[in-house]
């Protein structure tokens, strides 16, 4: 018998990172965040905001992660009112993982 395997049996982000590519999932769920933010009906002033804030004008830049976890609830608000649960569920492996 075949039993497939658990793609998060050997995540655990207390014992390590390795092997949880966190900065990719992060950039991945920037990118829908920024195809969002760019359309009409979920632009806003928010989201430019949020996304300014990627390349300050001073102080340290943040990566995509701190941005995420630091706006959460925004950007489940944004993929819900979107109706994406791609997006939804990505953002949730991040929190989980990642966050």
């Amino acid at each position: 018998m075949n039993k497939q395997k658990d793609i998060n049996a050997d995540i655990d982000r207390y014992v390590t990172f390795i092997g949880i590519d966190c900065d990719g999932n992060a950039a991945a769920v920037m990118a829908l965040i920024e195809q969002y933010a760019a359309t009409e009906s979920y632009a806003s002033p928010f989201w430019d905001y949020f996304l300014a804030k990627r390349q300050p004008k001073s102080g340290p830049k943040p990566d995509d992660l701190f941005l995420i976890h630091t706006n959460i609830n925004q950007i489940y608000e944004l993929f819900e009112a979107a109706e994406d649960e791609r997006a939804l569920a990505m953002l949730g492996w991040l929190e989980v993982n990642c966050c």
